[in-house]
């Protein structure tokens, strides 16, 4: 069987070093090689961004098929599988500012979980009509046996899916929020099945949300994918590198006269 990767940016500033590295390791570890744009975010999403990244990634010699899938034209399949969960009673609405988080947390919370705090669950029940829509985790984690998990090339192989460590460490998290129809979590999971990805490429700071992201291809009857999560680039501090770190821009390096082969060099050269 053919092994399918995919690079998955979104189009809201230049791309770095990071997301060389994330593409070029994608693209080696697949014999199909796909591209995502995930512009969910439209108030941050460009479309001069967007044709930054094509450019981007033919400089340094990558090809894939198109035309690249665009997150922000697959509205109906976010639809689809929020309405299945609705209907299966996985999920309710959360009118909740996140005002109304911190009040209701009795103490702070060390970490916080995939998305900031967890959610103390204050609109579970409740019977909103209106607002984010949220995972029932508690319903949720019914659904599965104690044997779902996922593998990963990332600490040790095999993962299962904890239901003690993912309540308290993933919660109730949004599955779509009021403004944009769906989330980083559930699109990701519909896109990565509607591509046929049989190894989703992602930086090892994605590995606690692969919890997540298996749980939903569970209840959603999608098939779970291998997983390799790679390093990250970071700068001279350690820390990871941003989009507001213009100085290390794909674009840059080509107006400093760098070439592909330099970045190549530069990104897997330990």
């Amino acid at each position: 069987m053919a092994r399918v990767t995919r690079f998955a940016p979104s189009p809201t500033g230049p791309l770095h070093l990071g997301h060389a590295f994330a593409a070029l390791t994608a693209a080696t570890r697949g014999d199909r090689f796909l591209l995502r744009i995930e512009d969910i975010d439209t108030p941050r999403c460009k479309r001069d961004w967007e044709q930054a990244i094509y450019d981007d990634l033919h400089w340094l010699g990558l090809r894939w098929e198109v035309p690249a899938m665009r997150q922000s034209d697959r509205a109906d399949a976010y639809k689809f599988a929020l309405a299945r969960l609705a209907r299966d009673g996985l999920t309710y609405r959360c009118i909740c500012t996140r005002g109304d988080i911190r009040a209701a947390l009795s103490a702070p919370q060390e970490g916080g979980g995939l998305d900031g705090p967890i959610y103390p669950g204050i609109c579970r029940g409740m019977g909103h009509t209106e607002g984010a829509v949220r995972l029932n985790l508690d319903a949720a984690l019914v659904q599965i046996d104690e044997a779902a998990f996922f593998e990963t090339g990332l600490r040790a192989g095999v993962h299962r899916l904890d239901k003690a460590q993912m309540r308290r460490d993933i919660g109730d998290v949004v599955l779509a929020r009021k403004d944009i129809g769906t989330s980083y979590h559930l699109s990701v999971v519909i896109d990565d099945s509607d591509q046929g990805i049989t190894e989703v490429t992602r930086g090892e700071d994605l590995f606690d949300a692969t919890f997540l992201h298996v749980l939903l291809q569970r209840l959603l009857g999608l098939p779970t994918p291998l997983y390799h999560h790679h390093r990250l680039i970071r700068d001279d501090q350690g820390r990871r590198l941003a989009k507001r770190d213009d100085a290390r821009a794909l674009s840059k390096y080509r107006e400093d006269g760098a070439t592909p082969e330099d970045i190549r060099r530069m990104v897997f050269t330990p």
